[in-house]
């Protein structure tokens, strides 16, 4: 099974000119495509990612990382690409890591397979790392799997199960929607090691808006998993019964020449 000429990575940005065009050239040597999903940017963040040679689908106004991520898996979709890998634009994810996860799906028949950087989280920001660690235990809670990182936004994913689920979020709560979502519909989920990488970048959450999106996520998804996981020790999973217009404009990648 050729994982790399059949997967498409998927870029959501705002506003990340200082690293879109090196990450967007270093992870095209890998995959057979790059969309980017410019979410609003003012900083020419899609002109350096076109240049880089990636398809560019350009919100006029930022309309949240849920939804900028599932326009770049539709138009994967609509190009005849059977997977996705998404990962962030602002370097934080390491393209030397994409055959990790190709490797993982291809070995275990996984649908969706989730980056982990709590192996060694050392370099992650101490709040950063407190707050992940406090929704993973409750979201493993909720599953009943034991989920090692439930906020990393490095996946592969593959796209005709995504088509399958139905996901409500908009914002960053999409990384939790999507990795439970999967899990009450019975699919199968991988997480593999990844390099944890930052350089004080400004992050794009904002704490006190976000953090209120996250915990009417979490009251809603509660709701969704009718088999009561959450009085259960892990371990138990959901069965299967727990399951239940803003216009964009594309620009297509331009044409790379050879290095002589």
């Amino acid at each position: 099974m050729d994982l790399p000429s059949r997967c498409a990575a998927v870029i959501p940005c705002l506003n990340e000119a200082a690293t879109i065009e090196p990450l967007v050239r270093e992870v095209r040597t890998r995959l057979a495509a790059v969309i980017v999903v410019d979410d609003g940017s003012t900083d020419g963040t899609a002109e350096l990612a076109g240049r880089a040679g990636a398809e560019v689908i350009r919100h006029e106004r930022p309309r949240g990382k849920g939804a900028a991520l599932a326009a770049g898996w539709s138009r994967a979709r609509e190009r005849g690409f059977a997977w996705a890998l998404s990962l962030d634009g602002d370097g934080q994810h390491a393209p030397s890591d994409i055959p990790a996860f190709l490797s993982c799906a291809g070995r275990t028949g996984a649908l969706l397979v989730v980056g982990n950087r709590m192996i060694d989280s050392s370099g992650m920001p101490w709040l950063r790392r407190g707050v992940n660690r406090w929704m993973s235990r409750r979201i493993s809670r909720l599953t009943g799997r034991c989920l090692p990182d439930t906020q990393c936004g490095f996946r592969l994913m593959r796209l005709d199960a995504w088509e399958r689920v139905c996901l409500n979020a908009d914002h960053f709560e999409i990384e939790s929607e999507l990795l439970c979502k999967f899990l009450a519909a019975g699919q199968e989920v991988e997480f593999v090691p990844v390099r944890v990488i930052y350089r004080g970048e400004q992050s794009k959450i904002q704490p006190l808006r976000d953090a209120r999106r996250w915990f009417r996520w979490w009251w809603q998804a509660r709701g969704w998993h009718q088999t009561r996981v959450l009085d259960q020790p892990l371990g138990r999973m959901a069965n299967d019964e727990a399951r239940r217009n803003v216009k964009i404009r594309i620009t297509k990648p331009e044409r790379m020449t050879k290095p002589e």
